[in-house]
């Protein structure tokens, strides 16, 4: 199993643009770019190892990404930037899904609890609404229950599947963010 949870959320100033070392927004870049990356690493073993689960923590927080602004280098707001890059790893997982079925490796997006109490979440300037033990069950039981074995490419908000923004089933839009994504990672998968 593999869980993907590190995440940056909206910044202490969510009006100060960051970036990462590789000149990327950095919430793009933590919150989709670094968990595909690892996921790709990965799917050797996972595959070797199946059957295998991924669950990348998302959002219930998601807003369309726009493919002439995808940095945000206009009009950076990083809530915004947080939503955005939660629904590129809601894309990327349907994505990633699709691909590895045949290996008996699945794939699901999960929005474990909102607005857990978390450094991330009182950093950003919000009231703790939930304990992260409210966000370790919905997460623990796609690990390990046995129902969810053979569920692969599903969104869920805490125990139920749920859809994500439109946008994640936009074939267009997600050719495109998975061109970008593979042009941003292949110096990280070679």
């Amino acid at each position: 199993m593999l869980v993907n949870n590190a995440a940056v959320g909206g910044g202490s100033d969510p009006a100060v643009r960051e970036t990462s070392r590789q000149g990327h927004e950095l919430r793009f870049a933590v919150n989709h770019l670094a968990p595909y990356v690892l996921t790709r690493r990965l799917l050797p073993l996972l595959a070797a190892s199946a059957p295998a689960r991924v669950v990348n923590v998302a959002s219930a927080g998601q807003a369309p990404i726009d493919f002439d602004n995808v940095m945000l280098e206009a009009d950076y707001e990083g809530v915004h930037a947080y939503c955005r890059s939660k629904l590129a790893l809601i894309m990327a997982t349907f994505d990633l899904a699709a691909e590895t079925a045949q290996h008996e490796v699945t794939l699901n997006a999960l929005h474990p609890a909102h607005l857990m109490d978390t450094p991330m979440v009182r950093q950003s300037g919000f009231t703790p609404a939930a304990s992260p033990d409210d966000g370790a069950g919905p997460t623990l039981r796609l690990i390990t229950d046995p129902a969810s074995g053979g569920v692969t490419g599903r969104y869920f908000d805490r125990f139920d599947e749920q859809p994500a923004h439109a946008q994640a089933y936009d074939a267009q839009a997600r050719a495109r963010l998975a061109a970008l994504t593979t042009s941003l990672t292949a110096p990280f998968l070679t």
